[in-house]
């Protein structure tokens, strides 16, 4: 190999690697040169790398769903760039593991230690990723919805594959049948992306993070001028609007705003009521 070659594939390593000079020279020598065996070489250093790269922030990435027999379950893997979420071994990557993950019921830890299609474990398989591509790389989270209960239906905002998007909601839903509106369930899904509730009631949401929105509220309004027991009273309505905008059931409907997503519900239900389950919402990359 020339010198020209040779500096021409340390710095092609350096790029896919992250890692320094003098050691991707080595590996080039060690392996004649072969850039595959090259990062297999590395990967003992493309983890110390892959370790320090920990530190950056991943919030880019893809969300995926996979639905299979009325079961559905749902993964976010991060990157810190969008560019390597188009990357299509980034891509390939995170297809095989929706698949892997519909398998594990969503349980992390067990996908993690499940082998891929090469035989090497997930884990092993991020690692050499993220050494391969140069960024932080995280499998954030996953969920699974099981056939038990209910039907289940999920929406993928602006997909880029099917299945595969930056926006995937997931709805539950009990009480559908043939006779009423079968699309309603796709709806409710499209909603839930639209308008992003925190929980189906009222009564389910956080109540730290009602705390904290009152807390906000009432800062506002004192910081106004208002007497104190006008503050506590406009504080009440707010409060009350923050829990009806945030709670499914009461959110106006995406696509009537006259009407809520209860009335939607009942307007739907034949025999059964329509009831919601249970729902999740993937937003690649928030509240990172």
């Amino acid at each position: 190999m020339s010198n020209k070659d040779l500096l021409d594939n340390i710095k092609k390593l350096r790029e896919m690697t992250g890692v320094g000079f003098k050691d991707c020279k080595v590996a080039l020598d060690e392996t004649k040169g072969d850039i595959e065996k090259s990062i297999e070489f590395l990967r003992k250093k493309g983890i110390a790398k892959a370790s320090k790269k920990m530190s950056r922030t991943a919030s880019e990435g893809l969300a995926l769903v996979k639905e299979d027999n009325g079961q559905v379950s749902l993964i976010e893997i991060n990157s810190e760039t969008d560019f390597v979420a188009k990357n299509q071994d980034f891509i390939n990557f995170c297809k095989e593991l929706s698949e892997l993950n519909f398998v594990t019921k969503g349980n992390l830890e067990k996908l993690n230690d499940t082998k891929m299609n090469n035989g090497i474990l997930v884990k092993d398989n991020l690692v050499n990723l993220i050494a391969k591509i140069g960024e932080k790389i995280t499998i954030r989270r996953a969920n699974f919805f099981d056939n038990l209960t209910g039907q289940n239906f999920a929406y993928v905002h602006s997909a880029i594959e099917k299945g595969i998007g930056k926006i995937i909601s997931v709805v539950k839903i009990d009480g559908i049948s043939k006779e009423n509106n079968t699309n309603i369930g796709s709806k409710v899904a499209m909603h839930i992306t639209a308008l992003n509730p925190l929980a189906i009631e009222k009564d389910k949401i956080d109540k730290a993070i009602i705390d904290k929105e009152l807390e906000i509220i009432k800062a506002e309004i004192t910081n106004s001028g208002k007497p104190v027991d006008m503050a506590e009273k406009i504080a009440k309505g707010k409060i009350s609007k923050f829990l009806n905008d945030n709670s499914l059931l009461n959110q106006l409907w995406i696509m009537d705003p006259k009407k809520k997503v209860s009335e939607i519900l009942k307007e739907n239900s034949s025999e059964k009521p329509l009831q919601i389950l249970d729902f999740i919402r993937y937003k690649v990359g928030e509240g990172i």
